[in-house]
């Protein structure tokens, strides 16, 4: 048997691909687990799992047959998937590296992850339990508009609704976000004006190196209301050095006080009034293509890269998480109107403009464009880099300009 250490990840979707052909990069043997049998990463995998990434049990079971039957497992990751817990269930089963299962637990329920940081005193908006519509109002009565209905335990927005002002239907918002949500709860929070930022951070013997900070961007909320729907984002972060200062501060104090010593921390921190405030925090490389491209495209750290080394239980040397550069990085989605996709053209010209380091159609000829409700629903993505932000948004939104799509009503 070759002595490759063998990675299970566990998410084959198009977004974890540059992760899983990174792990080759290093010399591993890549398991890839996904119940999808044409997921992209499973066609990249050296052997595969069909198996559902949401499948806790199912996905602990098949690792277990073949870590005895076929080959030993050193590490298992998620690469731009919410499966937090059940890479922490396969750690455990296997006796691998990896976040303590209760962790993963905690991060998987936002009303018990906001619970625990404000017993710590750290900031976070102000948040309830909604069982039902009258909780909402009973909030409402407390806090005013604007406010933010979601899942307590759901992924991509799905569900997530703001509501501003009277004419806002809460009863359907608390519909909405009740059907998105696996253990059928549903949590209110104030929505806090401010500068939102995703920020990516390794952590290492209990140092929490938080090395990428990206700008997120919210220019669609009148359009896609009352839905919640990000339109990408920039690094290097807007924010002065006092301000990302404290933002890291934050997420230091947050993986601290979770007891988190080894691992990757994914935050959506808001900044309110120059005081930063923890949104959401998961034990997880982020979706987005953030950890796979944008952070070393902008840092040149190679962040998945370090989070594989962590995840087979080694530790990154500290030069390598030291940023080499400081580049401009823009992301931007398409956003085609509903209808039946009859053409898609200009996709490699847009590929082939100066600074495009990816251009990704999710959507071909025949397919149903529906309403924007979540980012599932986004139908393609640009990447751009430039020398500096300004650079590469404009050659992100040239590249974007130069993708027709076109649907039939």
């Amino acid at each position: 048997m070759s002595a490759r250490r063998t990675l299970l990840v566990v998410s084959g979707g198009g977004e974890a691909v540059a992760g899983i052909r990174r792990a080759q990069e290093m010399g591993l043997h890549v398991v890839v687990s996904d119940a999808d049998p044409n997921a992209p990463g499973l066609a990249l995998a050296d052997d595969r799992l069909l198996v559902s990434t949401y499948d806790v049990a199912g996905t602990v079971a098949a690792a277990r047959r073949f870590h005895k039957e076929v080959r030993s497992v050193d590490g298992v990751i998620c690469i731009a998937s919410d499966v937090a817990l059940t890479v922490a269930s396969v750690a455990q089963a296997l006796e691998l590296p990896g976040v303590p299962l209760e962790l993963a637990l905690l991060s998987n329920d936002k009303l018990a992850l906001k619970r625990r940081l404000l017993r710590a005193r750290i900031a976070t908006p102000a948040f309830a339990d909604a069982a039902t519509p009258a909780d909402l109002r009973s909030f409402l009565a407390e806090y005013g508009y604007p406010l933010v209905v979601k899942p307590v335990d759901s992924r991509g927005a799905r569900g997530v609704v703001l509501l501003k002002d009277d004419g806002d239907d809460l009863g359907w918002a608390h519909r909405t976000a009740l059907r998105e949500s696996p253990s059928g709860r549903v949590i209110v929070e104030r929505f806090l004006e401010g500068p939102q930022i995703s920020t990516e951070s390794l952590v290492i013997d209990g140092e929490v190196h938080t090395i990428g900070l990206a700008d997120r961007n919210y220019e669609h909320l009148e359009r896609f209301a009352p839905y919640v729907i990000e339109n990408g984002g920039e690094m290097p972060t807007r924010l002065d050095a006092d301000a990302q200062a404290s933002v890291s501060e934050l997420v230091r104090r947050a993986v601290t006080e979770l007891g988190i010593s080894s691992g990757v921390v994914k935050g959506d921190i808001v900044l309110c009034e120059n005081v930063p405030h923890v949104i959401e925090l998961a034990v997880r490389l982020s979706g987005g293509y953030l950890c796979t491209y944008e952070i070393p495209l902008s840092t040149g750290v190679d962040f998945v890269g370090q989070a594989i080394a962590i995840a087979l239980g080694d530790k990154p040397n500290p030069e390598d998480l030291r940023p080499t550069r400081r580049l401009g990085v823009a992301q931007r989605w398409l956003f085609p109107p509903p209808g039946r996709v009859h053409r898609v053209s200009g996709i490699e010209q847009a590929a082939a403009r100066t600074g495009v380091a990816l251009c990704e159609m999710r959507v071909r000829e025949g397919d149903l464009v529906r309403p924007i409700s979540n980012h599932s629903a986004r139908a393609g993505v640009v990447i751009a880099t430039g020398v500096t932000r300004a650079q590469a948004l404009q050659r992100a939104l040239t590249a974007i300009d130069d993708i027709d799509i076109q649907v039939s009503c």
